[in-house]
């Protein structure tokens, strides 16, 4: 799910064509047929949990005789290492790749067709989460998990301030936040500036579109007043913290700021909490999490529904055998375990009991009912996600204190620049 050498539409002209001449996918030996082998799977750090990855590895080895490589990538910079190693004769056989990034790198031929497999293991997927791994069509991706964020906060510090229950409007929110400010020595909410996935989330409640069709082509839509509105509601959540307007929430790692104790509140994933605790495991009890509040209490704050897909490798030589760890993966079993261990949203209904388990997951669900959706599900949208990245300039410009209609004047030139390669 994010950038760095060669942009993912940059390398179309280097993978298409190249693809053709790949492996074809080797010989299919059955799942029985790969005893020795290894298969190596990019995952993108902090993806894959613990218990999850330990059941996975043992239950894959002991279906095909073969080993599996988790081989954990670092966000910053990862598309263009990932558009890099997918060109190649020897790639990673599996991939994490983001959910609103896998329409470029289909595009671009770097991936393997998996509409069967789709058929035989994800017959009851949500539409919604399977949405991204489709392109034109086809089945290019299948979705390992997705989710949204909440409002993950510290009851010891809301108990300081005398707050006895969670707020169910944006008005209230911001009224609790004044509280912790007033009452306690805490900050009442840990927000870099350039949290961009929260802000798209905000512009999807404003009914806004990131990009829009012109003629025959996407360009920015970055100067409409629904955006400048989203970034209004930014900036009046950024007021209530110190953090950096020119970072993001991974520069610090904003939980491991929540885990010193004296954050009232972030705008985080459910796994956030894993984090925080790994830093600061006296903190379990402090954690509570609740829904993003939104203007009325009928429908909650808009939210990005962020996540990723498992892909193969176009140009893998063990495609067969990266089915079958496919197969393992993603099975009821592991989805389960992926929706206990790290709170991501249920795939299909059957898994909902394991939501309950996990008070993220229950926050979670409301406003990925009611308000969620996705960056632009076209190709051209990784090169614009491509670092550095224009939206994260924008929204630094006008923290800084430029008119929203001037940042992005400033910022469209290079989006539409990026939106405009093929």
């Amino acid at each position: 799910m994010k950038r760095g050498l060669v942009a993912a539409t940059a390398v179309v002209g280097m993978l298409v064509g190249v693809t053709a001449c790949g492996s074809g996918g080797g010989t299919k030996t059955g799942a029985d047929g790969f005893k020795g082998q290894k298969l190596t799977v990019w995952v993108m750090n902090g993806s894959n949990p613990a218990q999850w990855t330990e059941q996975v590895s043992a239950q894959f080895k002991k279906k095909t005789g073969a080993t599996v490589e988790f081989k954990v990538q670092q966000w910053n910079g990862i598309q263009q290492k990932l558009s890099t190693a997918l060109s190649e004769d020897t790639p990673p056989d599996v991939v994490e790749i983001g959910n609103t990034q896998t329409a470029a790198y289909a595009k671009a031929g770097a991936l393997a067709e998996l509409g069967d497999l789709k058929k035989e293991i994800g017959a009851d997927w949500n539409e919604a989460f399977n949405k991204a791994s489709l392109v034109d069509g086809k089945q290019y991706a299948l979705p390992w998990f997705a989710g949204n964020r909440v409002v993950m906060y510290n009851k010891k510090i809301w108990a300081e301030a005398g707050l006895k229950t969670t707020p169910r409007t944006r008005s209230e929110l911001f009224r609790a936040f004044d509280t912790i400010k007033k009452k306690t020595d805490a900050e009442p909410l840990y927000l870099p500036g350039q949290n961009w996935y929260f802000f798209d989330g905000l512009t999807l409640g404003t009914g806004a579109d990131l990009v829009k069709r012109q003629g025959d082509k996407w360009v920015s839509n970055l100067g409409d007043p629904k955006v400048a509105k989203a970034m209004d509601i930014y900036q009046q959540y950024q007021a209530f913290s110190t953090a950096p307007k020119n970072k993001d929430e991974a520069t610090p790692q904003q939980a491991e700021v929540f885990a010193k104790g004296r954050t009232g509140a972030l705008i985080a994933m459910g796994y956030e909490a894993a984090t925080a605790l790994k830093a600061n495991p006296k903190m379990k009890k402090d954690i509570g999490f609740f829904t993003i509040p939104g203007e009325t209490a009928d429908k909650p704050e808009g939210v990005f529904l962020g996540g990723s897909n498992f892909a193969v490798a176009g140009m893998g030589k063990n495609q067969e055998l990266a089915k079958e760890f496919l197969k393992v993966a993603l099975s009821k079993q592991n989805d389960r375990q992926m929706v206990k261990e790290s709170g991501w949203a249920p795939k299909s209904p059957d898994l909902a009991d394991a939501a309950q388990e996990n008070p993220a997951v229950a926050a979670a669900a409301p406003a990925a009912e009611k308000s969620g959706g996705t960056t632009p599900l076209i190709p051209q949208w990784a090169a614009v996600e491509n670092i550095p990245n224009p939206i994260k300039s924008y929204m630094t410009a006008v923290l800084g204190g430029k008119s929203p209609a001037d940042a992005a004047k400033d910022i469209e030139p290079e989006i539409n620049a990026r939106l405009a390669k093929q």
